[in-house]
């Protein structure tokens, strides 16, 4: 199932490399998707309010730690292309302890501090009750959700793609199953809806580490004096972190612009969660199709083949590009079929359709941006992915909050597509400037 991506056709080799990550991807917004549907359609518009702001708080939380993964992962692709495998298992080694170890302080700290952040939240009264027991099942899976990313990116750093989607795929399965059984069925609630989820997490975390342990033996940990290396330590921590702070601070905008959407009370929650999810499935492949150019990028990177990088880049850009646009006009035109699939409320359907409206019209920009990420990534320059997140996030956040008291809601969704632009301007300036520089074998 691996795939060298140093060597054959461009577009075959990542496209091909790629379609398992999207449709991983696809299937890991069921766990969420499933959650909403049920919970809509069986609980009502405050049950659904309660499963959204729960969504964007658990994302920034998982961000973290797949942030953390997905560093440690472009370092076991770069040293995959330089033919390295000593220092490849000693990279997995190191980040198994690193990220394994933050995981679990990241769910303790969690648990313990869950009505603070609630609150900070500015979750509303009448749903904090329902909040309150939705997250705090869900957020006993975090280590699960460690386990499962890890061996994931470890394995398409080595060019497996393959192996995670077939995991994903069962326990996505089971997770709706169980929504239904103990939500329709069983009338456990909310709380039926968390339990589905975090059973399915288990499940796609825990198969993926015993079939990595015994059928990839690159894959199991070697700890030695080498890990003690304050070189490796720094190569590790200085990639894993700032892929980990990239994401963290686009899904802290995120938590913030929710915060700001929550006081404009439960109707607008509750379209924005329905809006959000929809929106998150129309661009998670042009997202998921950065992951996978990102890891290919590395591999070339480590094997020197500056030429075939060049022409990767401008390919995929083509590529994302008429994706993109395709996705916005089919977004325009069924935004009120796709928020009705999820909720009866004609208010709740009309302001999600206003918001895919405006934001989904412009989604060829967070399309070449996810691109500009990658890119960055795969050559070692994650601070670089860094930056373009503070200025698309910092501008959506400053513009949200700045213009959405005086022209009501509609601020904040016009905020998003003008943070991606000027992101997007930024990063192609300086990636023009790095292609230049790529040497060749």
């Amino acid at each position: 199932m691996k795939k060298d991506l140093t060597r054959g056709s461009i577009t075959a080799a990542l496209c091909s490399f790629a379609a398992p990550m999207i449709l991983g991807n696809l299937l890991q917004q069921a766990y969420n998707l499933g959650d909403t549907l049920v919970v809509g359609r069986c609980l009502g518009d405050n049950a659904l309010a309660a499963v959204g702001s729960t969504y964007t708080l658990t994302t920034f939380i998982y961000s973290i730690i797949i942030g953390l993964c997905m560093g440690a992962g472009s370092l076991v692709s770069y040293y995959g292309g330089k033919k390295d495998p000593r220092k490849l298992a000693d990279v997995m080694s190191l980040s198994l302890l690193m990220i394994g170890a933050t995981a679990v302080i990241i769910e303790l700290a969690a648990l313990a501090f869950r009505p603070q952040i609630l609150h900070l939240l500015k979750t509303p009264t009448e749903i904090m009750s329902l909040t309150s027991d939705y997250v705090r099942i869900i957020l006993i899976g975090i280590c699960f959700i460690f386990l499962y990313n890890y061996y994931s990116f470890m394995l398409r750093g080595l060019g497996d793609s393959v192996t995670p989607l077939v995991f994903l795929g069962i326990s996505s399965a089971v997770n709706i199953l169980l929504d239904i059984l103990f939500v329709a069925k069983f009338s456990m609630g909310i709380k039926g809806a968390a339990w589905a989820t975090l059973i399915s997490q288990a499940l796609a975390g825990a198969g993926l580490v015993v079939f990595s342990l015994v059928r990839e033996n690159s894959l199991c940990p070697q700890f030695s004096r080498r890990l003690l290396s304050r070189s490796l330590f720094g190569e590790v921590t200085r990639m894993s972190s700032a892929a980990c702070v990239q994401q963290s601070v686009m899904n802290f905008g995120i938590l913030m612009i929710q915060g700001l959407v929550n006081s404009f009370g439960t109707s607008v929650m509750a379209a924005f969660t329905v809006a959000v999810k929809i929106d998150t499935i129309a661009y998670m492949p042009a997202q998921e199709f950065g992951n996978a150019f990102s890891l290919f990028i590395s591999q070339n990177f480590g094997a020197r083949e500056g030429g075939r990088i060049r022409r990767c880049v401008k390919s995929s850009m083509a590529l994302t590009a008429g994706f993109c646009a395709a996705i916005s006009i089919a977004v325009n035109i069924f935004a009120a079929q796709f928020m009705q699939i999820f909720s009866k409320g004609g208010e709740v359907v009309q302001i999600g359709v206003r918001y895919l409206r405006t934001e989904g019209a412009f989604y060829v920009g967070i399309g070449v941006l996810f691109l500009l990420y990658g890119y960055f990534r795969g050559v070692n320059r994650p601070e670089m992915s860094l930056l373009l997140t503070v200025i698309s996030l910092g501008t959506r956040v400053i513009l949200a909050y700045a213009i959405s008291p005086s022209v009501g809601v509609v601020g904040i969704w016009w905020s998003i597509p003008i943070g991606w632009l000027l992101a997007d301007i930024v990063g192609a300036v300086i990636m023009r400037r790095s292609l230049k520089t790529l040497g060749d074998t």
